[in-house]
């Protein structure tokens, strides 16, 4: 194909907030613009907030309805002209939603109504979402069902790591098994690492010696953040001394900072807030000795790949989706699902410095994945369904 290919990618949130999803599409979209013409389409800010980031991309943003108690804001693409009209003036060739919701369903109609192919990332264990927010399952199935329909009106839908593809199939009720497209990091290891550690030493007032822990990520109770905590404890009460740093914002910050308090934690635990220098990010990883990621929520987090990266193995509970990408003791560090077995697990790695440094080898091998490779992906394969999509439609 001579001519630059029109590239839409749909989500239904986007910065000023920070998440996952927002970063592998900002991630996409940078790198795919240097040889596609390439329009994210999402929604406002929130009101108040205002999204000061320089973007080499277009983007095209919709009016919202915020939803009272939660982090996201319901768009309203049907309401928006403007929107509306940005879209059609596009004339993608292909269309790619990261979300299955409002922003999702529009670009899965223009994809139908311009017979392009839509293609669809599942990034998140919706159904998880839709029954803390109701508390009732049988509503949540129903949502779930409906978000299901969105995924499946795609021509081919794809997860970030084979156990999500495989529950999206079994337990979501997908058309078939989605494909996997990995996520990568934009992290390249650093390479004074002394320097950089210095920086974070002095940042937050750690000792040289102290071992340091880390979270980063959205400070919500569906990540387990409160477990950390937990078993945190366990750990000060057997006599090891730490820091832990939790980097991040989110609507359960005040349940974390009760629970650290509760447990005595004050001087041993630091909330850092939402750190959006990506140097000074990537320094925290390099001065972390482990990553500690006890969710069942998260599906193959960017996180983990970022702490590789710079060397820092992450500790993982076993069965969680996002731990389906390592195995134990050989680049990564999987622990029952209990406190007491997660606190174990971190203290035989401190207690272990022959495996501590091996697992670190070996995560930066397998699990770490620089973002150009996998666009270079993505890039391909929409090549490859446009072409067939041109094919199907001469043969009808």
């Amino acid at each position: 194909m001579d001519k630059k290919i029109n590239v839409g990618l749909f989500i239904d949130t986007f910065y000023p907030m920070v998440d996952g999803v927002i970063q592998v599409v900002d991630q996409y979209a940078t790198r795919l613009n240097k040889f596609c013409n390439v329009t994210v389409f999402t929604t406002m800010p929130r009101k108040g907030k205002v999204d000061n980031i320089p973007h080499p991309y277009k983007v095209v943003k919709c009016k919202v309805m915020a939803v009272p108690g939660q982090d996201y804001d319901l768009a309203l693409p049907k309401t928006d002209k403007a929107y509306k009209k940005a879209l059609e003036e596009a004339n993608l060739d292909i269309v790619h939603i990261h979300s299955p919701f409002s922003i999702g369903k529009s670009g899965v109609r223009y994809a139908k109504k311009h017979n392009i192919p839509v293609i669809a990332t599942m990034h998140s264990q919706y159904k998880q979402d839709f029954i803390k927010a109701t508390k009732m399952k049988w509503l949540a199935n129903i949502l779930t069902a409906n978000l299901m329909k969105k995924f499946n009106a795609c021509d081919r839908c794809f997860a970030v790591n084979q156990r999500i593809a495989e529950i999206y199939l079994q337990e979501y009720k997908a058309k078939e098994l989605p494909g996997v497209l990995l996520n990568g990091t934009d992290f390249t290891p650093i390479e004074n690492e002394a320097e950089a550690i210095k920086i974070v030493n002095k940042k937050f007032g750690l000792s040289e010696d102290v071992p340091v822990f880390l979270f980063v990520g959205r400070i919500t109770v569906l990540k387990n953040i409160l477990f950390i905590a937990e078993a945190l404890k366990i750990l000060k009460d057997k006599g090891h001394k730490f820091k832990m740093l939790y980097v991040g914002a989110g609507k359960d910050e005040d349940k974390l900072q009760e629970k650290v308090k509760q447990l005595g934690l004050q001087e041993d635990v630091i909330l850092t807030g939402k750190i959006m220098d990506r140097q000074l990010l990537k320094a925290i990883y390099l001065r972390a000795k482990l990553f500690l990621f006890p969710s069942h929520y998260d599906a193959n987090s960017l996180v983990q790949i970022e702490a590789a990266s710079q060397k820092t193995p992450t500790v993982f509970l076993k069965g969680s989706a996002t731990s389906a990408s390592v195995t134990n003791d050989v680049n990564g560090f999987i622990a029952e699902n209990t406190l007491e077995e997660f606190a174990e697990k971190i203290s035989q790695v401190l207690n272990d410095d022959a495996l501590y440094a091996t697992v670190q080898e070996n995560a930066v091998k397998d699990l770490y994945r620089s973002w150009d490779q996998c666009v270079e992906e993505a890039y391909k394969l929409y090549l490859q369904f446009i072409e067939e999509k041109k094919n199907n439609n001469k043969q009808k």
